[in-house]
């Protein structure tokens, strides 16, 4: 159960530094947010481990920093798809 708060609380803030970076508005809800923080934070982990290999097999605290910055990297490219895709369309009312 902490490990599932773990990833919600990483996603949120994940997500929220992504949607800061990134230009523009995004019509999206905390929901939202959260599930792109997720899923980019999954891509800057597996676009990290194939850059440095070596991490992945030695996880220390002095080098979090990195996964943290490649969490946020993928979460820009994550959201930079989604707004790509979707855009400013409001999904609940489409019809």
């Amino acid at each position: 159960m902490i490990a599932f708060m773990c990833w919600i609380i990483t996603g949120l803030i994940v997500g929220l530094i992504a949607r800061a970076i990134l230009p523009g508005r995004q019509a999206m809800g905390i929901a939202n947010t959260i599930i792109i923080g997720i899923t980019g934070a999954i891509v800057g982990g597996m676009i990290s481990s194939l850059i440095w290999p070596a991490w992945v097999d030695d996880p220390s605290v002095d080098r979090m920093w990195p996964g943290w910055l490649m969490s946020v990297a993928g979460g820009v490219l994550v959201l930079w798809a989604y707004t790509a895709f979707y855009g400013n369309r409001n999904l609940t009312n489409a019809g």
